[in-house]
């Protein structure tokens, strides 16, 4: 059985919102009407479920959006390759926005890996920017995220053949199958930090098994390629980066050029021996991350009304 940090509560609405392509979206509300708002953008492999321990402790007091990236959860995969995109992962983002966050509201964007890569893309869409009172970047990169990969073994030296493995890796077309104790080892290694006990491990393997074979497979060949770059200089919101200090996929080299390229950096937090699954290794530091940009936007708010 699941531990009960990683079972989402009921949501008190679903939607289904459709993409700029007719891609329907699955996206959940949890929490109270007319509390501060969260929009929260699942990585990789993942689905709205990764985020429950960071939403058992923001819905008590926050309005929380949490949205399945298309192909995942209970999003519609795209018919084709074209359908897989930066573009699209913008669109999405987009669309849920503008569909939850009423115009003339503005909502903290957290997004980890690609979902971080999401509001990197679309920070020059004025429908999100206009929406966006900050953002939390979590575990997650710009650009070269093949060339700084840190998963295959350190002893394997010469840059082309890691790059070359790591892509072997990543873009794999075997179905992962059901999760077993070999399987929960590798995403453990590869994902998370060595202390990670096993109800986060089984918690992650649960969701990244889940994961279409075909999507996750698409999904990496964009990321293969991913250069967001100028959509993060674009970002102009106050914006908290955060990382573990062992996350092999996106390593905090990543984090570090973020900080340093934001127009409005508010703090490079790196947690001491989490990976790349952050969000379900240490969810109280996660969410302080995210409840401390929210208070600086309800901190504006109340000195323009004073």
């Amino acid at each position: 059985m699941i531990a009960p940090d990683f079972v989402l509560p009921d949501p008190v609405a679903v939607h289904r919102i459709g993409s700029a392509d007719g891609t329907g979206l699955n996206a959940e509300v949890y929490g109270p009407e007319g509390a501060p708002v969260v929009v929260l953008s699942h990585g990789w492999t993942c689905s709205t479920p990764f985020w429950a321990p960071v939403v058992n402790r923001l819905a008590a007091d926050h309005r929380v959006i949490a949205y399945d990236q298309r192909g995942h959860g209970r999003s519609q995969a795209p018919a084709g390759p074209a359908g897989y995109g930066t573009a699209q992962l913008a669109d999405d983002l987009q669309a849920v926005v503008t569909a939850l966050v009423p115009a003339g509201e503005r909502a903290v964007l957290a997004g980890h890996s690609m979902g971080g890569m999401t509001i990197m893309a679309a920070a020059d869409r004025p429908e999100v920017a206009d929406r966006t009172a900050g953002a939390v970047l979590i575990s997650t990169g710009p650009a070269d995220l093949v060339a700084e990969l840190l998963v295959v073994p350190a002893f394997v030296r010469p840059a082309g053949l890691r790059r070359a493995l790591h892509r072997l890796v990543l873009e794999s077309r075997l179905p992962l199958g059901p999760a077993n104790g070999l399987s929960r080892a590798a995403l453990k290694y590869a994902t998370m930090g060595p202390a990670a006990p096993a109800p986060q491990v089984e918690a992650c393997a649960r969701v990244v098994h889940a994961c279409p074979t075909a999507v996750r497979y698409h999904w990496a060949k964009v990321l293969g390629e991913l250069d967001v770059t100028a959509g993060l200089a674009k970002l102009a919101a106050p914006t908290a980066v955060v990382v573990g200090s062992r996350d092999r996929l996106t390593p905090p080299v990543h984090a570090r050029r973020m900080a340093a390229a934001l127009s409005d950096p508010r703090g490079l937090l790196e947690l001491p021996g989490a990976g790349h699954m952050s969000p379900v290794e240490r969810p109280d530091e996660v969410t302080a991350e995210i409840r401390r940009i929210v208070g600086l936007h309800t901190a504006t708010l109340r000195s323009e009304s004073a």
